[in-house]
Parts: C-alpha cells; sequence; structure tokens
C-alpha cells in the first residue's frame, strides 16, 4: 500500500542526511522532489501547491526545534503536515442510518459487508439492507455477505421503489434496536439526474446519520471529481477508499480531506470480508515515510493470538525456553494474521522496499510439515535428531534432509537470537520524533 509515495518520500528525504543546515537551497531541492512525488501519486494540484507551501514555510521558520538534525527536522515537519492534509485524527462512523452512495464497480456493496462484519466484532448491533431495485443480483449479493458474517437482512416484496424499502428498512431497524443500518443504493457507470433524484429523495426521506461516498482509489483525480459532484447535491459525512492494497498512487488518499472537507472512514486492502481498516491519519503519513505501522500491527496480531497463548509464548521465550513446537505455534499465528507481504510493509524499513521483495509463503507450509514430522521428543529437544531420524522426517514431511537441516538452521539461529533479547530486557528504547 503507497508503494510509490514511500519509495519517492524515501529516496527525497534521504538526500536531506548529509545536510549540515536547513538553507533555502537544501530545503527548494527537498520540496522539488516531493512535489514531484506528489504530482506523479495523482495528487490534487492544490492540494500539493498548499501542501508545499506549508512545509516550507515551517522550515524556514524559527520553530524548528534545534537537537534535531536537518533531516530530522524535515522529516517531522513533513509528517505532522502530512497528518494534517489526511485529517488530523480518526473519525468513527455515527450510530444511525448510513447511506452508502457511489459508482458501479468500485465495490461499494462488498465494503457494506466488511464494515458490518468490522462493527459486529466491535460488538454493535448491525443489520444491512439494499435499494438498488434496478439489480437483483446485486440485492442477493448483499443479502449472502450478510448471512456470511451474520448479520440481519432487511428485505421486502417486490414491487416497492427504492425509497419505500429505505423507510421501511429504517422502520425496521428502530423495531430491532439496531446501532447501524447500512443501506445501499443503486450505482451507475457515470453521473446522471435519475440517480441523484433518488439519492436525494432517499436522504430526505430517512435522514442518515452519515452519507459515505465509495470511491476506487485508483482511480484518482476522475474519483475525487465525481466525488466532489456527489458532496454538492447530497452532502457527504465520509468517503470509503477500496483498492488501496493495489497499484493506487495514493493520490486519492492524500486529495480527498483537503478538497472535499469530508474525512475519510475505511480503507478497503483486500478482497476477503476482513480486509478492511479504519482510516488512520498518522498511521498512513507514518507508512509513505517509511516508518511502518506498529499500531496496526499490533492490533492485527491482539485480533488473531489469543492474550494466554502470547503471554506464555512470550514467558518462555524470556526464559530461553523456545523449542520447535514454539515455533510451529508462532509461524501458524503470523499466517493467521494475514498476507505476510502486508505485515511486512507495517515494519519500519520495509515499506520502500516491498515491490522488491518476493514473499513465499509456501515456505511457511513446508517447514511446518517438517516439524510436524517430528516426534514430540525431538521438537522439544532438537539435539537428538541424527542423521537417521532426519531421514525419517524429510521422508514424512515430502521434504529433503537439507530442507530438513535448514529448519533445523533457522530454529538454532533464532534461539541465539531470542537468547540477546533475553539480555536486551529492560533496555530503554531509542528516543523517536513521532508518537506512537
Amino acid at each position: 500500500m503507497l508503494e510509490l509515495l514511500t519509495e519517492k518520500f524515501g529516496g527525497t528525504l534521504s538526500k536531506l542526511k548529509g545536510a549540515r543546515k536547513l538553507t533555502d537551497k537544501v530545503i527548494n531541492d527537498a520540496l522539488r522532489d516531493i512535489r514531484l512525488a506528489l504530482l506523479e501519486a495523482d495528487v490534487d494540484y492544490e492540494v500539493a501547491k498548499s501542501f508545499l507551501k506549508r512545509v516550507r514555510e515551517r522550515a524556514l521558520s524559527q520553530e524548528v526545534k534545534r537537537n534535531l538534525s536537518p533531516a530530522e527536522q524535515v522529516i517531522t515537519i513533513v509528517y505532522e503536515e502530512l497528518v494534517n492534509i489526511l485529517g488530523k485524527e480518526k473519525e468513527d462512523l455515527k450510530k444511525g442510518t448510513v447511506l452508502f452512495v457511489g459508482l458501479q464497480g468500485t465495490g461499494k456493496t462488498t465494503t457494506i459487508g466488511k464494515i458490518a462484519n468490522l462493527l459486529k466484532k466491535k460488538g454493535f448491533k448491525v443489520a444491512v439492507s439494499s435499494t438498488d431495485v434496478r439489480r437483483p443480483a446485486a440485492m442477493l449479493q448483499l443479502e449472502r455477505l450478510a448471512e456470511r458474517i451474520g448479520v440481519p437482512y432487511y428485505s421486502f416484496e417486490e414491487g416497492l421503489s427504492a425509497v419505500q424499502i429505505a423507510e421501511r428498512a429504517v422502520q425496521r431497524a428502530k423495531q430491532d434496536g439496531v446501532d447501524y443500518l447500512l443501506l445501499d443504493t443503486a450505482g451507475r457507470l457515470h453521473v446522471d439526474e435519475e440517480l441523484m433524484e433518488e439519492l436525494k429523495e432517499i436522504k430526505e426521506r430517512v435522514k442518515p446519520s452519515e452519507i459515505i461516498y465509495v470511491a476506487d482509489a485508483m482511480q484518482g483525480q476522475t474519483a475525487l471529481e465525481t466525488a466532489k459532484t456527489f458532496h454538492e447535491l447530497l452532502g457527504l459525512t465520509g468517503v470509503v477508499l477500496t483498492k488501496m492494497d493495489g497499484d493506487a498512487r495514493g493520490g486519492l488518499a492524500l486529495s480527498v480531506r483537503e478538497s472535499l472537507g469530508v474525512p475519510i472512514k475505511f480503507i478497503g486492502v483486500g478482497e476477503k470480508v476482513e480486509d478492511i481498516e479504519p482510516f488512520y491519519p498518522d498511521r498512513i503519513a507514518q507508512r509513505i515515510l517509511g516508518l511502518g505501522d506498529i499500531q496496526s500491527l499490533v492490533e492485527r496480531a491482539q485480533e488473531v493470538i489469543p492474550e494466554d497463548k502470547a503471554q506464555h509464548l512470550s514467558a518462555k521465550v524470556l526464559a530461553g525456553d523456545f523449542n520447535l513446537e514454539d515455533l510451529r505455534d508462532m509461524l501458524r499465528m503470523i499466517q493467521n494474521m494475514g498476507p505476510l507481504d502486508k505485515l511486512l510493509g507495517m515494519i519500519p524499513g520495509i515499506g520502500a522496499q516491498m515491490k522488491n521483495i518476493k514473499v513465499d509463503e509456501k515456505q511457511f507450509k513446508r517447514i511446518e510439515a517438517v516439524i510436524n514430522s517430528m516426534t514430540p521428543e525431538e521438537r522439544r529437544n532438537p539435539r537428538i535428531i541424527n542423521m537417521s531420524r532426519k531421514k525419517r522426517i524429510a521422508a514424512g514431511s515430502g521434504t529433503s534432509i537439507s530442507e530438513v537441516n535448514k529448519v533445523l538452521k533457522r530454529y538454532e539461529e533464532m534461539r541465539k537470537m531470542m537468547r540477546k533479547m533475553k539480555g536486551m530486557a529492560g533496555m530503554p528504547l531509542p528516543k523517536f520524533p513521532f508518537k506512537f
């Protein structure tokens, strides 16, 4: 996600490391590169212009901290200004009826299912319904998504208009005591008068708490212009960006808040129902600058790793008692957290290099197969594994003696690293100019 911006910003800011002080030339050179990076990422021209102006004014002012190097000063300013144009703080979805609007092909219906699933996991009572009477397949798609994630889908008899369905869905949601009613609406390949009139009437009748525009992040400025049209006619309260895991250049994410004045609420980061994230401006700014996203990584780990299991494993690691059964448990936990390339992108310093990293997740399965082919005694005490045992393990796992040796070598290297970590326990963390 945002690899283009991360790569460009990283290259620009790395040039500052040799500067002894911030002169006009140093700042202008850096801003020229940043300007090219923003425009190449398809950031709105006026947004880019305003952003660069603020960075330049602050870089040349006396507000920078004396204990920071020139590179750190510029990075700090750029980070804070990125957070500003991204929206400053995360904004939650307001309870009530949430109307989702947008064009066809942006993933609107799928996004509703993802958000319903996310809200349900947080303990909210959620229901969904569709007013897209022109496309029965869209209704059926949302109904099946609702069944899959375990939330009610409100369906009504045929022949009702979109407005009538919306009204009845709202009435039923009130009767059921629903926290969030997520309403899908009809889409078009382009904006037309009939569509907008229908949406305006639905808005007037149901008085939604939110009107959310769903945009394809890969469409860049085209999506921004369409969003402006919807905003002028309906008064949007938020945006969801889909396909942020694809080849999106990031320009739309940086342009929405400043151009429309409404926040980005969520971003879609994959095809699975779990692949949606609340939009945190500070975390996105950190990713753009190659600083990773440790908060999201920790939260994802907490979702899939039981607390007691994590504490047990960490206690064993710190005690220096780390065996192959523990390694197998760790591999399973990592795989449950999602695609490895996404996890690596959250680690500081890795994001900009992701396009050059080929992650072979099949290796995880092969390592696990090798460990599963060992006896409990061998997993707990790998030192007893001699050549005859290696032959048996290789045959049982469908691998080779060479691969068994590699697994044992990697385990031993990890065990040594764990011992070093044990010796480092209690050491203070290095200072960092950003809050985590």
